[in-house]
C-alpha cells in the first residue's frame, strides 16, 4: 500500500507595513504590521515513515540545511510529546523562495510543516508556534492579517482590494537580528486606522502613509536594497518587506506588474524577480 502523504503550499509573506512600537523586557521587539501573502512560495510534502528525515530540492535549495538547524525540522520536533517515539515522517521541501529574505520563507515552511504533519498524524497543532519565529503564527493562516506583539496577536483587517506586486530580491541574505540591533529608535507610532478600501488606489494612498521601520537600518547593512527600491520606482509604491532584502512594488494591474518584472529582470539578470498577486 502506498504511504500516505500530505502537501502544503508555503506562500511568501509580505509585510506591507512594519512598525516597531517598543521592546519587551526580554529584548523582543513589539511590532504592528499589515501582512499579506503572495501567490508564490515553497512546497512541503510529508509522507509516512519510520523516522524523521528532510530532503531539500528546488531552484533555491543551495545552502539550505537539512538537519536540526532548519525550521522545518524544528517544527516537526514540536510534535514529539504527543507522538509515539517510533512515529516519523519523510519531509520534502521544495525551495522557490530566497533565504533570509524578509518574506518569511523559513517561517512559512515551518507553518506548512506543522499543518501537514498535524493532518498526516491526525494530532492537534503544537502550542506556542511563535516560539519557532514571530512570523509562524501568521503563516499558519495565510490570509491578510494585522500582526502585533512579537507576532502572537493576529486580528482581521478590512478586505484588501485587488493588489498586484513585483517582488525583488538582489541575492543578498540579510539576517534579522543585526537589522533590529541597528534600529536606533525602537519606540515608534503604530499604524493608523485602517479604512474600508474600495479601490487599489485608496489602499496605496493609505499604505504610503505607513512605514517599514527596519528599512533604513537594513539599507545601512546591505546598501543594494536601495538599488532594488530604485528599480521599483515605476510602481505605485515601493517598500522593503520584513527585515529585507526583498522589496515589493505595488502595481495598478497584472499587466503592469508583468512588464515591470520583465524590465527589472533584463536590467538585473542575477536578481530574483517575480510578479504576483497579494491577498
Amino acid at each position: 500500500m502506498k504511504a500516505k502523504s500530505v502537501t502544503r503550499f508555503a506562500r511568501a509573506k509580505i509585510n506591507l507595513s512594519l512598525h516597531v512600537t517598543g521592546v519587551r523586557d526580554d529584548g523582543y521587539h513589539l511590532l504592528d504590521s499589515l501582512v499579506a501573502f503572495a501567490g508564490v512560495g515553497d512546497e512541503v510534502t510529508v509522507s509516512e515513515a519510520s523516522e524523521l528525515s528532510l530532503i531539500v530540492d528546488g531552484p533555491l535549495s543551495e545552502g539550505v540545511p537539512t538537519d536540526g538547524r532548519n525550521l522545518v525540522m524544528k517544527a516537526a520536533q514540536m510534535f514529539a510529546p504527543s507522538l509515539d517515539l517510533s512515529q516519523g515522517a519523510a519531509i520534502s521541501l521544495t525551495k522557490n523562495l530566497p533565504n533570509a529574505a524578509g518574506i518569511g520563507g523559513g517561517s512559512a515552511d515551518a507553518a506548512a510543516t506543522l499543518l501537514a504533519l498535524a493532518e498526516l498524524w491526525d494530532v492537534p497543532l503544537p502550542d506556542d508556534p511563535v516560539s519557532l519565529g514571530a512570523d509562524v503564527p501568521v503563516c499558519l493562516s495565510p490570509m491578510a492579517l494585522r500582526m502585533r506583539g512579537v507576532g502572537e496577536y493576529l486580528s482581521p483587517i478590512p478586505p484588501l482590494p485587488a493588489l498586484w506586486a513585483v517582488l525583488v530580491n538582489p541575492g543578498v541574505a540579510v539576517e534579522t537580528p543585526p537589522v533590529f540591533k541597528a534600529l536606533c529608535d525602537k519606540e515608534n507610532p503604530a499604524m493608523s486606522v485602517m479604512p474600508e478600501w474600495t479601490r487599489t488606489a485608496d489602499f496605496v494612498t493609505w499604505c504610503a502613509a505607513q512605514r517599514n521601520d527596519l528599512e533604513a537600518p537594513a539599507i545601512g547593512l546591505a546598501p543594494v536594497i536601495q538599488d532594488v527600491l530604485a528599480a521599483l520606482e515605476p510602481s505605485l509604491l515601493a517598500r522593503m518587506s520584513g527585515s529585507g532584502a526583498t522589496c515589493f512594488g505595488l502595481c495598478e494591474s497584472a499587466e503592469q506588474a508583468e512588464v515591470l518584472a520583465a524590465q527589472i529582470s533584463r536590467d538585473h539578470p542575477d536578481w530574483w524577480v517575480v510578479a504576483s498577486t497579494l491577498s
